[in-house]
């Protein structure tokens, strides 16, 4: 359910729908969050109260530590995959938190909500040979002087050098690249700002398509996006991503944005980098997070384990 189908609905108690909106505000203006992580917390929310409405109850003192684990139980009924329960258990104590915070409720009943544990799944990620073909294949492309080729080459470049989100990428204006120190500024999640160097390679072809290629895209309205679509506009993260699928078909992988910032974070662990220098530069506030969005490759593990233990 989404917001819009909540304000539709004649059957929704008029406090619902106003709580609702309060709840939107305060993710937007006030945790500064981005559209679509608002979206998936007003839907599970939503889903929630109309939870509530379907157990009888018209305002949040109905609320339970019951209340949300039959919502969860119902959720597993339809076959809900085990993630997707735990993003929505997240929600339901982030709501509830919030609630208390701003006195709608008593007491959190989500403090005792134990989310259930999702089952950790990795992207995809590509060898350093696969790579080396997919950049190369991409450079190839651009030897016409083509602008698209050329944007697509900087965007493929950039993406594995930096490990940034699609999103981040995508968000970049032009004053956001110190061409000279070879250093990006983007905003992470939260708006959080972070500097993230790349190499000589992604320098070159972003050299191109800003000398070259960018000025042949733009268009009056283009204002200060880095990266430009064939209309003009500042690219959207679906024109990247369907670009990035397409440029994989060379070694055979369907890979994401995604996968080539994983494969970014791999590769920096393989060639040496510690796993907070690799935290920094994902952009993640917890090192958990990086221990298990990366990983060590298993040659890396053989090769120090028999070069350092008298066993070996």
């Amino acid at each position: 359910m989404t917001p819009d189908d909540v304000s539709g609905n004649p059957s929704w108690p008029e406090g619902f729908t106003q709580l609702l909106a309060d709840y939107e505000r305060h993710l937007t203006a006030e945790r500064d969050l981005s559209t679509h992580s608002v979206r998936a917390y007003i839907g599970d929310v939503a889903d929630l109260l109309e939870h509530l409405i379907r157990l009888g109850h018209d305002d949040l003192a109905g609320l339970d530590i019951r209340g949300l684990r039959s919502w969860l139980a119902k959720q597993q009924s339809l076959g809900k995959s085990r993630s997707t329960m735990a993003r929505r258990a997240t929600a339901a104590r982030v709501f509830t938190a919030w609630a208390q915070r701003t006195g709608r409720v008593g007491t959190d009943p989500g403090a005792l909500l134990v989310s259930p544990k999702a089952h950790k799944s990795l992207p995809g990620v590509l060898g350093q040979a696969d790579t080396r073909t997919v950049l190369d294949a991409a450079a190839v492309a651009a030897d016409d002087g083509s602008p698209i080729g050329l944007r697509d080459l900087a965007i493929m470049e950039l993406l594995y050098a930096t490990g940034i989100r699609v999103g981040e990428l995508c968000a970049l204006d032009v004053d956001d690249i110190d061409r000279s120190r070879r250093v990006v500024r983007v905003f992470g999640k939260g708006r959080k700002e972070r500097s993230v160097p790349y190499g000589v390679p992604a320098g070159e072809a972003l050299e191109r398509w800003l000398a070259e290629a960018r000025p042949k895209l733009a268009r009056e309205g283009s204002g200060p996006a880095v990266f430009l679509g064939a209309r003009g506009g500042r690219i959207d993260q679906r024109a990247v991503r369907r670009m990035v699928h397409e440029r994989m078909a060379v070694v055979d992988a369907d890979l994401a944005p995604h996968g080539l910032r994983h494969t970014a974070a791999t590769h920096l662990l393989e060639g040496g980098a510690d796993l907070r220098s690799v935290q920094e530069l994902l952009g993640h506030a917890s090192l958990a997070t990086t221990q298990v969005y990366t990983h060590v490759s298993s040659d890396r593990l053989r090769k120090a384990y028999q070069q350092a233990h008298p066993r070996a």
